[in-house]
């Protein structure tokens, strides 16, 4: 962990940057499944990155049908060590307005149709997510931000709905009154898998609309979402060329622990353990089995 690998997840307009060289497309092979797609494999100045459109290139998997699992386990065969994730989502306060950039540093997680963890029978782990972030890669995504003048906030708590419906009335009202700041589809189980495979994990929340609570917000629908993601497209990778720099220059593991989140989460005896499941998880786990 002492040489840092930038992963980004996000749509197609994060990896399009200018200055990325030696790119390849390539598919990383994982024993949990097929990634969303091929992996982007390129290099900014010195540093080696690797991106994933999240839902394929041309938005083709929804977010319930995302082989969560496959991602994280193909960065970490990768090599990447810190992911910053880039998605968009729906803001519950007037003013994280459309445009804003919420580096959360909360989830609540209310999705119920995804493969949630690595472990399984055979091998138990336990992973702490009282603070499901790593707070080196928000401060530097903030600092970023604000050198970009990009609209920022940080701290807030992101809600992981199931979708691919938007949210009720009633949902939006309730999810409001959890003190919740915005809400999205897909940094569930993303953000808890990232921390049971030792990488550094991210949050930057794109606000592309007000939910359903405002009372001078019409319905959210698709193009309207549409025309701010691609507003938001030049920000984006902004914020990327700025922050990659500074998270190269890390020496050693991350002082957030991030890289040693498993040191005290497994369980099960040694010799309990199934040998079909520790071999899937030599990338994952590999450093403690």
């Amino acid at each position: 962990m002492t040489k840092a690998v930038i992963g980004v997840i996000g749509g197609s307009g994060v990896y399009e940057l200018e200055g990325l060289t030696d790119t390849r497309w390539e598919r990383v092979e994982s024993p949990f499944g097929e990634t969303s797609d091929e992996f982007l494999f390129g290099r900014l100045g010195g540093t080696e990155m690797v991106f994933l459109p999240r839902h394929g290139r041309g938005h083709r998997i929804p977010p319930s049908e995302i082989n969560y699992r496959a991602n994280i386990d193909a960065m970490k065969r990768a090599g990447v060590t810190e992911i910053i994730s880039v998605s968009a989502c729906g803001s519950f306060e007037e003013a994280l307005a459309p445009g804003t950039f919420v580096i959360v540093d909360q989830f609540i997680d209310r999705t119920f149709a995804r493969k949630k963890s690595f472990f399984e029978t055979g091998l138990v782990a336990h992973v702490s997510m009282a603070h499901p972030v790593c707070a080196r890669l928000g401060d530097a995504l903030e600092a970023a931000a604000r050198a970009e003048n990009i609209p920022v906030h940080r701290g807030g708590t992101y809600l992981a709905m199931e979708g691919p419906q938007f949210s009720s009335r009633a949902e939006s009202e309730l999810y409001r009154s959890w003190n919740c700041q915005v809400i999205g589809m897909t940094n569930m189980p993303e953000a808890k898998l990232a921390r049971e495979a030792e990488m550094c994990y991210a949050t930057v929340a794109m606000v592309t609309d007000y939910d359903c609570w405002h009372p001078g917000h019409d319905a959210v629908e698709v193009s309207t979402i549409i025309s701010v993601l691609l507003k938001n497209a030049d920000h984006a990778r902004g914020l990327v060329k700025s922050v990659v720099p500074v998270l190269a220059g890390r020496e050693g593991a991350c002082s957030e622990g991030c890289h040693h989140a498993l040191e005290n989460a497994l369980i099960t005896a040694p010799e309990a353990r199934d040998p079909a499941l520790l071999k899937k998880l030599d990338a994952v786990a590999g450093r403690l089995l």
